[in-house]
């Protein structure tokens, strides 16, 4: 069974700082509002854009959902 973005996203948390995808898990990990179980592109796009910060960026995002895409496609 694949995972929600969510969950694969917490899988960059803990690492480098300097990582823009381990902020990235972090700001989400702590954001209790985030879809977590959505599967969905637009959906968690949009939110992103409406929640934007520092750390949860649009540009973040996206390269996550590329990552998360492959993942998807070997699950």
């Amino acid at each position: 069974m694949k995972k929600s973005f969510y969950l694969f996203v917490l899988t960059f948390r803990g690492g480098d700082w300097s990582d823009p995808k381990v902020r990235f898990a972090e700001e989400v990990f702590y954001e209790h509002n985030f879809p977590k179980q959505c599967m969905d592109f637009n959906e968690l796009s949009s939110y992103i854009e409406m929640y934007a910060t520092e750390n949860l960026t649009t540009e973040t995002f996206d390269k996550l959902w590329d990552l998360y895409e492959e993942y998807v496609k070997r699950a």
